[in-house]
């Protein structure tokens, strides 16, 4: 039980790295806007630390050419060809104009950033039967209502240890919300270990059914809290079957 248990540490603090890791994820943009204030702030890395190495003036072009969250790379213009590039904040673009005069509207990047989101992975802890319980999961939004999801979880018992891992498929029929429910059903696969104190006790190896009712909230950035309540069945023979109720509470984070 103990490798098992620190093998979960393990995926948990794997799982934290690569949270940020992917939260410096780039994503592709290319429009020509106009500046409208006096001035446009040019920095020269995706920060207020960065400081300000160009300043586009009132009337000027520049070219939007990628974004990092909130912060935009731009380019200015140039007939000389000695075009500037720098990052401005979400904030200041929002005062520009199109090339058609007219004013650009930025919608806050983070909710797009949701709204197209397809691979979450998450990390919870709670209640397996009133034992605590640990779970990561990783998913897979196949349309804007159905995800897959795959899920190992350990439970960690007075008298025995219990491995679960399975696959489910959600409905999620309000996924473009910041609050959505979402139900489900899947299976998986059940192993019960005794602790080697109890003489005579043997594991238990078994299929593993479940459905899950749950509810998520998008926080900030790319990040998700999560609530769900799984009701699990374990056919541990061709006669009998045992019931088990988990809820649980974490976080996870998507990308695209």
């Amino acid at each position: 039980m103990q490798h098992a248990i620190k093998t979960i540490g393990a995926a948990l603090t794997a799982l934290t790295l690569s949270l940020f890791t992917l939260g410096t994820s780039h994503a592709q943009v290319t429009e020509r806007v106009k500046v409208a204030d006096p001035y446009l702030e040019m920095r020269t890395g995706p920060g207020r630390g960065y400081p300000v190495h160009h300043v586009a003036e009132r009337h000027e072009f520049v070219v939007i050419e990628l974004r990092n969250t909130d912060w935009f790379k731009v380019r200015t213009v140039s007939d000389t060809g000695n075009d500037k590039t720098g990052w401005v904040h979400r904030r200041q673009l929002a005062t520009t104009l199109t090339e058609a005069g007219v004013a650009k509207t930025f919608r806050d990047t983070a909710i797009d950033d949701y709204l197209l989101r397809r691979v979450q992975i998450g990390a919870a802890y709670g209640r397996f039967s009133s034992e605590p319980m640990q779970k990561l999961w990783a998913s897979y939004r196949l349309s804007d209502a159905l995800t897959f999801e795959g899920s190992v979880a350990q439970v960690q018992g007075v008298f025995s240890g219990t491995d679960m891992w399975y696959g489910n498929l959600l409905a999620e029929p309000w996924s473009d919300q910041r609050l959505s429910p979402f139900l489900g059903i899947g299976i998986g696969r059940f192993r019960n270990f005794p602790n080697q104190s109890l003489v005579g006790a043997t594991d238990t190896d078994a299929n593993l059914a479940n459905a899950t009712f749950g509810v998520r909230y998008y926080l900030t950035e790319r990040f998700v809290l999560r609530a769900d309540y799984t009701l699990y069945t374990a056919f541990v023979s061709d006669q009998r079957s045992q019931e088990f109720r988990a809820v649980s509470a974490g976080l996870s984070f998507f990308f695209y």
